[in-house]
């Protein structure tokens, strides 16, 4: 924890080096050494992937399984470097392919750019695999765009994913981070973001991240949390956090609200860790995220 706080405050470390934040190189260079796999670049629907296998090969129970990653970075970056630690685990430990999208990004691109990309590529999928075999996942960014993919699938008649993980982010935003509570109680102690001042101020942007500009915070397309109709219709959902992750409120919100609305939802919320904390793969909670993460979808995807 000393060593993330520190990190974050220093300028130098969380700058970008060709999608890779300084922080995260060591991060990086421990997961390839430790897990197994290969790596292809490759075009799926046009769109930019990194594809994903365990050198020692796709277990017999996963043939007919895929699961797709989206990354953390705000949707500001943070490829390939988030995407390979949020896919190179998996693949290796679950001895499963996976398919991590380089979707579009602000401030470049808006939203729903991000959505058409994860909906291009699943429907390429689904000529391979049936949509109950197929998992969607990611972390911060790619958490919620994991929730905004799925409102996507129901809005334009695709068929629901056998499950998604919502990981390090919950299915709502506001200015400062995924709103509630540890926008101002977590965020100054798990990644050393100062709170801000009370009380808000009325006219603040409903987010700051310049891929929702223009966007509606009430379309479910955008905050899938903001209706209960949308998440209502969605598959077995995980949703990860740690108690001092900005995004736990947001977290424990969804979680309550599936669950309220029947909708299968696990949460799991490691003490003491911070936002995205299974991107270091040198602590052992790391492999207990990673080993929750592959039992559950081993047990709600298809056979």
């Amino acid at each position: 924890m000393a060593e993330h706080l520190k990190d974050m405050q220093d300028p130098e470390k969380v700058k970008q080096i060709a999608g890779v934040p300084v922080f995260m190189k060591g991060y990086l260079t421990k997961a390839k050494e430790t897990f197994g796999h290969t790596m292809t670049e490759r075009q799926i629907a046009g769109v930019h992937v990194l594809d994903y296998v365990p050198s020692d090969g796709i277990a017999r129970q996963n043939r007919r399984r895929v699961l797709i990653n989206l990354h953390g970075g705000g949707f500001m970056g943070c490829f390939p470097g988030c995407a390979e630690l949020e896919s190179i685990p998996i693949a290796a430990l679950g001895k499963v392919r996976v398919v991590s999208v380089d979707y579009r990004q602000g401030p470049e691109h808006v939203f729903p750019a991000a959505s058409e990309d994860v909906a291009a590529v699943y429907r390429e999928l689904l000529k391979s695999y049936p949509a109950r075999n197929i998992g969607i996942y990611g972390c911060s960014a790619g958490g919620m765009l994991t929730g905004m993919a799925t409102a996507w699938f129901q809005k334009h008649g695709l068929p629901r994913p056998g499950a998604v993980g919502v990981f390090c982010a919950g299915l709502t935003t506001s200015a400062f981070g995924f709103g509630g509570d540890a926008d101002f109680m977590t965020a100054a102690i798990g990644d050393a973001r100062a709170a801000p001042s009370w009380p808000i101020n009325d006219e603040l942007p409903w987010t700051a991240l310049p891929y929702f500009k223009g966007s509606d915070p009430n379309d479910p397309l955008v905050s899938p949390g903001s209706s209960d109709e949308t998440l209502r219709r969605f598959p077995p959902t995980l949703i990860i956090s740690g108690t001092r992750g900005f995004e736990l409120s947001s977290a424990v919100k969804t979680h309550s609200r599936l669950t309220a609305l029947g909708v299968k939802a696990d949460l799991h919320i490691w003490e003491g860790l911070f936002h995205g904390f299974f991107y270091n793969p040198d602590i052992p909670e790391s492999h207990e995220a990673y080993d929750v993460m592959l039992r559950f979808f081993d047990r709600n995807l298809g056979r």
